[in-house]
């Protein structure tokens, strides 16, 4: 089955956790916390743990990002943890990974399996779509 929707993200805070022992790179580290809200066929809420090696100001770098869904997959309930990583050059997304983790689904998605994707329009908008299965 295939759900799509479009996500807002509510709130975007870096913490002062740091790699140790610290190297110095060409791109700092970070890791922040993210709360996501999502809306269409998938409804409900994320919270992300992010971490990335990223340049503000020429956009280049990569993330990682895990996210703990609640909500529902189209009106079914429950909720479980997906992963997502990208590279962005400044204007495009590359070696991108999108999975869904095995075992994490409770509810009425117990069992989801599956993968995704993220895609950014030009006007800002946040699209998210799962390829999943319920078993």
């Amino acid at each position: 089955m295939r759900a799509t929707g479009t996500f807002t993200v509510k709130a975007f805070v870096p913490t002062e956790l740091k790699p140790e022992p610290a190297v110095s790179t060409g791109l700092p580290v970070g890791v922040a916390t993210m709360e996501k809200q999502f809306q269409g066929e998938i409804e409900g809420r994320s919270a992300t743990l992010f971490t990335a090696a990223y340049d503000q100001e020429t956009g280049v770098g990569t993330y990682v990002a895990m996210e703990s869904f609640e909500g529902s997959l189209h009106g079914r309930e429950g909720a479980f943890n997906f992963v997502h990583s990208a590279t962005t050059s400044g204007s495009d997304r590359t070696a991108e990974f999108f999975t869904l983790v095995p075992s994490s689904g409770t509810g009425e998605l117990a069992g989801i399996s599956g993968a995704g994707g993220l895609a950014v329009d030009a006007d800002g908008t946040h699209r998210v779509w799962f390829e999943y299965e319920l078993g």
